[in-house]
């Protein structure tokens, strides 16, 4: 991935503990990771992934690591990786230790038991058991959590009645730009409880800062992340940019038509979404985010919003810089505050676009702890989160944007934002519009997926492995 404060932070702890780190830096390739591996003649290798295309390039390294005869330990980390994961994909293809390690502060002592010649073999032995059983739990979940056919969980769509329920009209439809929001209009916006989280430090802010065991060390994270953020708005060495789009567009099965204007005689594109083949605990539906639209064939006119924003223009170059300083702790604080601003930018827009430009919504002062709260009408989900897991979305959503041209956001070919310290998605503004996971997907819906793609049924399989409810055909795949 593009994005390595995690991996940044278990380099540092596992340095404090008097280990070697070679760091390959982001977005780096198994040829490239495996020759460093023997030409340093390292003890373990250790890969840390954000984004679900991560997970399948996990699955690959272990392959190569088998296919070349390695056979030093394999350590799994980061946001999207888990133990069930680990377990039921990267374990089977490697036979040596493999070991899932949920955050930094664990790393020391599961590299100690590695490293240790009296403990290694039991160690090894004992986590190849314990992921045995838990393929075994997930195979029985798995059998006994049915998917209904994809047929079957379209029926079950959220049903809306479109004669009597008319979208709203954006006051301010077409592109909106922001080439440089001040960060003093952001800091109100951020929310600091995933700040913490990022340092494994896991509490709710503010109460945090009060905790018995934790308040000192967050107090002493806040007031550095304050004087960093009063140096940024000072200095101007760390920029945010954002654009929005409101577009005419409509639903057409599971998908969303975006027309060129609202005379909708013409398709700019078409944005693909996948559907829940469960029922949603609290709706009751099987839904979709095309379901929040106005189906083509009712003639209503409905929109669509696209956004992406940066709060990092600057941060990788300033975080570099600390570094090369040998201050490790001050290129960490840059990159978690970067985060913080990007998602604050986001949190920002969406206010603007209920408010002033979409103005769906009475427009009021901005109360930080309603919106963490989500108490607010619409939805931003984001291509690779719950609701929309296909990350090749985001080159249309680009598109629609000219993110690129607009912003100086890129893309890497693992869909991957540049800057790290990024974030995009879509605006719906439907009433009954609220997030969802899509959980699992059956084979009829990956084929179909497929065909509306214009994919094979490989690179459906690849690009949706974490969310299969089924192992991929690994020739196939590979």
């Amino acid at each position: 991935d593009v994005h390595d404060i995690g991996k940044n932070i278990v380099g540092v702890v596992l340095a404090c503990n008097n280990y070697e780190v070679v760091d390959l830096g982001v977005m780096v390739s198994a040829d490239s990771i495996l020759e460093t591996a023997r030409r340093e003649d390292v003890d373990i290798v250790g890969l840390s992934g954000l984004i679900t295309p991560s997970l399948d390039e996990m699955v690959h390294v272990a392959g190569e690591m088998q296919r070349r005869g390695f056979e030093l330990p394999l350590l799994i980390g980061g946001a999207t990786t888990s133990r069930v994961h680990t377990a039921a994909r990267i374990d089977p293809g490697y036979d040596h230790a493999v070991v899932h390690v949920p955050d930094a502060s664990r790393a020391p002592s599961v590299v100690g038991r590695l490293l240790d010649p009296t403990a290694r073999a039991g160690f090894t032995a004992e986590t190849k058991q314990a992921y045995e059983v838990v393929r075994e739990k997930r195979e029985r979940e798995q059998a006994a959590r049915k998917l209904v056919p994809l047929a079957d969980a379209r029926a079950g769509a959220l049903a809306t009645d479109w004669s009597s329920y008319r979208p709203p009209r954006p006051l301010v439809p077409g592109l909106t730009l922001f080439p440089d929001l001040p960060i003093a209009k952001l800091r109100p916006f951020i929310d600091w409880s995933p700040f913490f989280i990022t340092w494994q430090l896991r509490g709710r802010y503010p109460d945090i800062l009060d905790h018995p065991d934790l308040g000192t060390e967050a107090r002493r994270l806040f007031d550095d992340a304050q004087a960093l953020l009063d140096r940024l708005e000072q200095s101007g060495e760390v920029t945010a940019r954002g654009a929005l789009g409101l577009f005419p567009a409509a639903r057409r099965g599971d998908d969303v038509v975006v027309y060129t204007d609202e005379s909708r005689d013409r398709e700019r594109l078409v944005l693909h979404h996948l559907r829940r083949q469960r029922a949603d605990a609290r709706s009751g539906v099987c839904p979709s985010l095309a379901d929040f639209l106005a189906p083509e064939d009712t003639g209503v006119p409905d929109w669509i919003g696209a956004f992406a924003v940066s709060g990092g223009f600057g941060a990788e170059e300033l975080a570099a810089r600390h570094e090369r300083d040998g201050d490790d702790y001050q290129s960490i604080l840059v990159k978690a505050v970067a985060d913080r601003l990007a998602e604050a930018f986001a949190e920002r827009l969406h206010w603007n676009v209920r408010h002033e430009l979409w103005g769906y919504e009475p427009c009021d002062e901005p109360d930080n702890a309603a919106l963490i709260r989500e108490e607010y009408r619409g939805i931003r989900p984001a291509p690779g989160y719950p609701a929309c897991p296909d990350h090749t979305e985001k080159p249309a959503l680009f598109a629609l944007l000219d993110a690129e041209a607009n912003l100086g956001v890129g893309l890497t070919e693992s869909c991957m934002m540049t800057p790290a310290a990024s974030v995009c998605g879509w605006y719906f503004s439907h009433p009954e519009s609220q997030y969802f996971g899509i959980v699992r997907i059956g084979r009829d819906q990956v084929a179909d997926y497929a065909e509306r793609k214009g994919w094979t049924l490989a690179e459906a399989e690849r690009w949706l492995s974490p969310i299969l409810a089924y192992d991929p055909d690994p020739e196939a795949t590979t």
